[in-house]
C-alpha cells in the first residue's frame, strides 16, 4: 500500500482513538505476569532480545513487555496516543509511527511481535505478512483481546454496562460514523491466521485475569471505548447514551472503593 493509500484506508480509524488518550491510558486493562510466563514458555524463550508490538496505542502493553525483552519497539499510527507512550517509555523502551502491515523494520529482527486489543483494526492480509517478516525462525507472535466488560462481581453493574455498549455501537451504525472503519471481527482472528499459511503452528488460549476496580474506572472503561468517543464528539450526551444510568447504578451498587475484577484474555498465538 502506498502512503495514500495507508491515509484512506485507516484514517477513520486513527480519528476514532484521537482526543482520549489521558483515559484510555488510565482506565483500560493492562497485561499481567501469566500473560508473561504463558508466552515465554510457548517462545521457548524466557529473554527475547527484540519484541515488537503493534497498535502500541499508549503504551500499556508495550510498557509490559519491556519487563522481559531487551528491547521492546510500539508501532503506532496515532501521534496522540504515542507522544503519551513516548512521555512514559522505559530506557528500553522505543516507540515508531508506522502501522502494522508497514513497520519500517528489518527482516528477522524480532523474536516475539504482539497486538493488543488492536488486531481487529489491522488489514489481516497484509499484516500477518508483515508479521512473517519481522518474526526469526520459531518466532512467537500473540494477538491478545479482553472479553468486555469485566466481570465487577455485581450483575447488575455488568448488564448496565453491557447495555451501554451495546447502545453506543447501535448509534454509531444507524448514525453512519462506522462507515468508513476499517474492522474485523475478532472471532475470526485465529481462522485468518490459519488460511494465511504462513504460521506453523496456531492456537488460541483463553486465561483469567485478576484486576481491580470501582464505580469511576467502570464509567471510565465506557468513555474509553471508541464507539463512546466518536457519540460524543459528534455532539451526542451522557443522557443520550445512558452513561448518567450507569455512573448513579456503579455509584450505588460499586461505590469508590476497588474491589476485585476479572477479565477474559483470548490470545491468538502463532508461531513462525
Amino acid at each position: 500500500m502506498s502512503e495514500m493509500d495507508v491515509a484512506a484506508d485507516f484514517g477513520a480509524n486513527i480519528e476514532r482513538f484521537t482526543g482520549f488518550a489521558g483515559d484510555y491510558d488510565r482506565f483500560r486493562p493492562a497485561p499481567e505476569t501469566k500473560l508473561a510466563d504463558l508466552l515465554l514458555q510457548i517462545a521457548g524463550n524466557p529473554s527475547p532480545f527484540l519484541i515488537v508490538d503493534l497498535g502500541s496505542g499508549t503504551g500499556l502493553a508495550t510498557r509490559f513487555w519491556g519487563r522481559y525483552g531487551k528491547a521492546v519497539i510500539g508501532i503506532e499510527p496515532n501521534d496522540e496516543m504515542r507522544k503519551l507512550a513516548e512521555a512514559q517509555a522505559g530506557n528500553n523502551v522505543y516507540y515508531r509511527a508506522g502501522f502494522a502491515h508497514a513497520t519500517g523494520l528489518s527482516n528477522d529482527c524480532a523474536d516475539m511481535v504482539t497486538c493488543n486489543q488492536a488486531l481487529h483494526w489491522m488489514e489481516p492480509e497484509s499484516t500477518f505478512k508483515e508479521v512473517h517478516r519481522l518474526l526469526k525462525k520459531g518466532g512467537l507472535f500473540a494477538a491478545c483481546d479482553y472479553d468486555w466488560p469485566p466481570v465487577t462481581g455485581d450483575w447488575q453493574v455488568d448488564e448496565m454496562y453491557k447495555h451501554c455498549m451495546e447502545l453506543g455501537r447501535r448509534l454509531e451504525q444507524e448514525q453512519g460514523h462506522a462507515d468508513r472503519l476499517v474492522r474485523y471481527s475478532k472471532d475470526g482472528h485465529l481462522g485468518r491466521m490459519e488460511a494465511s499459511s504462513l504460521f506453523a503452528h496456531t492456537r488460541e488460549i483463553a486465561i483469567d485475569q485478576i484486576d481491580e476496580g470501582n464505580a469511576e474506572r467502570l464509567v471510565g472503561l465506557l468513555l474509553s471505548q471508541g464507539h463512546t468517543q466518536t457519540l460524543l464528539k459528534h455532539g451526542a450526551s451522557e443522557q443520550d447514551l445512558e452513561i448518567d444510568q450507569l455512573r448513579r447504578l456503579a455509584d450505588e451498587r460499586l461505590g469508590p472503593e476497588m474491589q476485585r475484577w476479572y477479565w477474559t484474555l483470548r490470545i491468538r498465538v502463532g508461531i513462525k
